[in-house]
């Protein structure tokens, strides 16, 4: 069976590739090309291409550029017109990684691919094949990937499930293998600098700025537009109050940011849309557990199907999940049961 192998020009992408040829794969090696042609993506090209030629593996570029605009980019600045803060990695994972780049891999004879993600699957009585967290819970990224189909990221290897990222340095040096990309990959791959408000302006023009409220109406303020700001946000209001102001919520149709005291960001809950499941949820224990961040701990919570959303239930209210983020759900064992997208929070 062959593989392709996702190659990014990072520590992580190559050390995958150098698991597979060690286990003794047929291995292909693929780089996906997403953003606009530049001198840095022209290196990476080259540096990748020299490392897999002294590997002995065939290497493919494909360009997935106009894929990634219209699905991942495009998307991302109508997200925060809406009012949303989005998950681009989360939405590209699905779309564009594990669905057009894995077509264009089955097309070069790759019937799986592997990627780079510290992620992991196992058997579960009752459930069968699962995803699961990652042994290094540092870079864990199971939560980015709970929206991909099931049958695509179950068909799909992940060599660095059971490696840990400390480790993979020096691996790679007593290979010889140098990355074209040595330093860890900025947040958002197609943000210069990760500075996105600055990267939306280059897009088109954003909505105006308008009024800060608070929940009871009273005017505290004026911000620069709302997809500048993000629910839980302290600092930048420029609001100056008798206690510190957090973002509560976002009112596009009266173009309001509502702000309030941090006793007010308590939330018991969210709805999910676009819900994507691992295994029947009549298999799902009553209570899960709920990542609504990546960095941040799970909350328990129970779940409730209303309709094509879900209903996420804190156990104890919890820090105010924010729409257009995802919420991802586990068993307390790491077994990844599904996620989807923040639509509202009560």
């Amino acid at each position: 069976m062959r593989i392709a192998a996702a190659v990014s020009g990072g520590m992580d992408s190559l050390q995958a590739l150098v698991s597979l040829l060690d286990s003794g794969h047929d291995v292909v090696a693929v780089h996906g090309l997403f953003l606009p042609r530049s001198e840095e993506q022209d290196r990476t090209v080259e540096g990748l291409e020299r490392e897999c030629e002294r590997l002995g593996v065939e290497f493919h570029a494909v360009d997935l550029r106009e894929a990634f605009r219209k699905s991942v980019i495009e998307p991302f600045r109508e997200a925060y017109i809406q009012g949303l803060t989005p998950n681009p990695c989360a939405v590209c994972n699905p779309v564009v990684k594990f669905g057009v780049f894995l077509d264009r891999c089955r097309e070069l004879g790759a019937e799986r691919i592997a990627t780079g993600h510290y992620f992991s699957t196992r058997e579960v009585p009752g459930m069968g094949l699962m995803p699961r967290r990652a042994a290094d819970p540092t870079k864990d990224q199971s939560y980015f990937l709970s929206l991909v189909p099931r049958e695509r990221l179950l068909a799909s290897y992940f060599p660095l499930a059971e490696q840990f990222k400390k480790d993979i340095p020096d691996s790679l040096e007593r290979r010889g293998v140098e990355p074209p990309i040595p330093t860890e990959s900025q947040d958002v791959c197609f943000v210069p600098g990760d500075d996105y408000q600055q990267f939306l302006e280059t897009l088109g023009p954003m909505p105006d700025g308008g009024a800060i409220v608070l929940k009871d109406g009273t005017k505290v303020g004026e911000h620069r537009g709302l997809w500048r700001h993000t629910q839980g946000q302290r600092r930048g209001l420029g609001v100056a109050w008798s206690e510190p102001l957090y973002v509560l919520d976002k009112d596009v149709e009266r173009n309001e940011l509502i702000v309030g005291p941090q006793s007010e960001l308590a939330s018991n809950g969210c709805v999910i849309r676009n819900v994507n499941v691992f295994s029947d949820p009549a298999s799902w224990p009553d209570v899960v557990d709920i990542r609504t961040r990546y960095r941040q701990a799970n909350k328990a919570g129970r779940w409730e199907i209303e309709g094509d959303r879900m209903r996420l239930s804190f156990i104890e209210p919890q820090s105010r999940p924010t729409p257009g983020q995802i919420a991802a759900l586990y068993k307390p064992d790491g077994t990844l049961l599904g996620g989807g997208i923040i639509e509202s929070e009560f």
